[in-house]
């Protein structure tokens, strides 16, 4: 089949190379502009670029699809369908119109729960017990269109964002390859209720608050692993939290109940929270063990509860 791919980042690149794989024609990738970033903050490519570039596909990174240009570029290319994971663009109508299958997104939620930018991150906040992929038929709403595939897939206790997006990418990789063979499919409208919306996340959502049940932080930790990363205030020092547990224990929100070899342990609204990963600014991410051997933290001091 002779399809444009549309993605960006790492979730997006199993499902082109499944299609690579499968035989069709990628006449064009679309992907977002080169951004800047690490420490030099260097222009790089986005990992769908990357792959692209690397099997020989034409690129093209317009900052909109609302130019008539490009459109008409696209349009010539005479494309049966569109795939497009985790691309960052909103597709106008005029785009959603080009090719005769459409435009089929990936998307990582059991639809209608959780539509929008952060779905992987929201279920992990909300304590969902599953996550999965739906292969969607693009229309102009937001992820609001008829779905085509689905499959579940549980979400384990210890799961961060970062690994259940990988399994979320490769469950994708399958189900749109599966989907292309097949096509037309026919398309099962979304329940009318249920809808969820999964906003954006921001660099704000990242400090714990202590006053918060330790079940309910713990999550928050595993969610924002790894953007934005869950963040703390010891002693006026700013750590990220990369890998923590809710265990039983009483005190003060904020309180830090004990700090040994093994963890730092932080009394919470409810029960406590044991630290097991931590990072400071400009150091690497360190098992709680080493992170004490070079940043002491004495039992009874307090991390700071945020301003709310």
């Amino acid at each position: 089949m002779k399809l444009i791919f549309a993605g960006t980042p790492d979730f997006a690149r199993p499902a082109l190379q499944a299609i690579i794989a499968a035989g069709h024609e990628v006449v064009v990738v679309l992907t977002q502009p080169d951004r800047a970033s690490g420490r030099g903050m260097a222009q790089r490519a986005s990992p769908v670029k990357q792959l692209a570039l690397a099997s020989g596909i034409e690129v093209l990174q317009p900052s909109s699809l609302r130019d008539l240009a490009t459109q008409e570029q696209l349009r010539a290319l005479a494309a049966e369908a569109m795939v497009v994971a985790a691309y960052g663009l909103i597709l106008p109508q005029a785009v959603l119109d080009i090719p005769a299958f459409g435009c089929i997104n990936i998307h990582a939620s059991l639809l209608p729960r959780w539509r929008g930018a952060a779905p992987v991150q929201r279920a992990i906040l909300a304590g969902d017990a599953e996550s999965g992929v739906c292969i969607m038929q693009m229309e102009a709403g937001l992820d609001s269109g008829p779905v085509l595939l689905c499959e579940h897939l549980p979400i384990t206790a210890d799961e961060t964002a970062a690994a259940l997006t990988d399994r979320l990418a490769l469950l994708g990789a399958r189900l749109i390859v599966d989907v292309l063979a097949r096509l037309p499919l026919p398309p099962q409208a979304q329940a009318e209720t249920g809808a969820t919306y999964a906003a954006k996340i921001d660099k704000a959502e990242a400090p714990l608050d202590w006053r918060l049940p330790a079940a309910q932080l713990a999550r928050r930790v595993r969610a924002f692993n790894p953007f934005p990363g869950a963040s703390c205030v010891v002693d006026g020092t700013v750590l990220k939290v990369w890998r923590a547990r809710a265990i039983a224990g009483n005190g003060r929100p904020g309180e830090i109940l004990f700090a040994d070899r093994d963890a730092v342990v932080v009394a919470c609204g409810e029960g406590a929270l044991q630290l097991e990963e931590l990072q400071k600014a400009g150091g690497k991410r360190l098992p709680a063990a080493q992170f004490l051997l070079g940043t002491p933290i004495v039992a009874g001091s307090r991390c700071a509860l945020p301003s709310t």
